[in-house]
């Protein structure tokens, strides 16, 4: 293991870069909604998965709840439209690959598994993503990016 951890600002910033690799035309604010997509995480710390099926529905819905609070203080719309939901699940998906192969000592086909067929990314992008940040690192580049996406609703970026 490392001196540092894999925060949920990096892997937010990772499964962005995903989606955007994916669909390079996607708006500033379909960015920012994928951006934020484990933003509740920030509120509620992030659990495991074992734990969150644990608790079931009731850990989903203040999960929902809470996004559904962080989209509309950012000027979003409440919920994500089906097929972002959808560009979200997969590139959420990809960096869990990219994650449990580099970060979690799992194989290839251990991971292939678990999350499916691996993302195709350039070296820039596991060499910039998947090796585990400073936290002061990690949260400079999630709120420079975050900066880059938001704008307020009178039209001024942050």
């Amino acid at each position: 293991m490392g001196s540092h951890i894999y925060s949920v600002a990096q892997h937010s910033l990772l499964v962005e870069a995903l989606a955007r690799a994916r669909v390079p035309r996607l708006d500033r604010s379909r960015r920012l909604v994928v951006l934020l997509h484990d933003a509740p995480e920030y509120v509620i710390g992030d659990m495991i998965s074992p734990f969150k099926a644990v608790i079931g529905d009731a850990y989903k819905a203040v999960e929902r709840r809470l996004l559904t609070a962080i989209h509309r203080r950012f000027g979003l719309a409440p919920k994500a439209a089906p097929e972002l939901e959808k560009l979200i699940k997969i590139a959420d998906r990809e960096a869990a690959f990219l994650e449990a192969t580099h970060l979690a000592g799992f194989d290839y086909a251990e991971a292939r598994r678990f999350f499916g067929r691996p993302p195709v990314i350039s070296v820039a992008m596991e060499r910039d993503y998947l090796k585990p940040w400073p936290a002061e690192t990690a949260q400079e580049r999630y709120l420079e990016r975050f900066k880059k996406l938001f704008v307020s609703k009178d039209g001024q970026s942050l």
